[in-house]
């Protein structure tokens, strides 16, 4: 595979395509080396319009879907970031590039550890991993952006109490096939806007609650 040529269709035909412009996203999505963070079996697809399979039932979020993230939350160089799945740790390396510092959570243990060594090798060192379960914490206000990288169906509103005044919070709502990537942006305590960015269907974060449907 020539990768440049890869990633430069990744770049044209997928993220610029979905309405991502911004220069420093594009600039990230294009120097962070994304076929360092496939699994093997997958490497040849590592720049393809597809959710790459990592294990527990996981994916990788699609190039596309990755630029819409990083354009809606607006990272800034002395933002700190709050990632809820950490997966192979590819879009926790571009929030790192874009941000002052990323805590990076993942229920599954075995991702940390295998994406921790990953963002060494390209010297980036401004990450806090934990291996946890995010819907358990209850932190303060402390982050100026979140991303969620799994849905749940409905908002949980701790996750806006962990963001700062004029915070950011990407979220995935609702249930398949239907579901609606959100920007949450805290205006004050208590004062909190919602905008609907594109429709998508992501794998549910693990211990998510799930309504029960209901049946005539």
């Amino acid at each position: 595979m020539n990768l440049e040529f890869a990633r430069n269709q990744m770049l044209r035909q997928q993220i610029r395509a979905w309405e991502v412009l911004d220069d420093k996203v594009l600039d990230v999505l294009g120097t962070v080396p994304r076929e360092q963070f496939v699994p093997g079996d997958y490497h040849d697809v590592a720049f393809a319009d597809f959710e790459v399979p990592i294990g527990h039932g996981q994916q990788m979020l699609a190039p596309k879907v990755e630029g819409r993230v990083l354009q809606a939350l607006k990272v800034e160089c002395t933002d700190r970031v709050l990632e809820i799945g950490s997966g192979t740790g590819f879009l926790t390396a571009c929030l790192a590039r874009l941000s002052d510092t990323v805590l990076s959570i993942d229920i599954f243990a075995d991702f940390v550890e295998a994406a921790r060594p990953r963002l060494a090798r390209l010297g980036i060192g401004n990450v806090e991993w934990l291996a946890a379960d995010a819907l358990t914490l209850e932190r303060g206000a402390e982050f100026d952006v979140i991303a969620i990288t799994g849905s749940m169906p409905v908002l949980d509103d701790r996750f806006v109490r962990m963001l700062r005044p004029n915070g950011r919070l990407f979220v995935v709502t609702g249930r398949a096939p239907v579901m609606e990537a959100q920007l949450i942006t805290l205006h004050s305590a208590n004062n909190w806007s919602r905008q609907s960015l594109f429709e998508t269907v992501l794998t549910p974060l693990v211990n998510a609650d799930t309504p029960i449907p209901f049946v005539l």
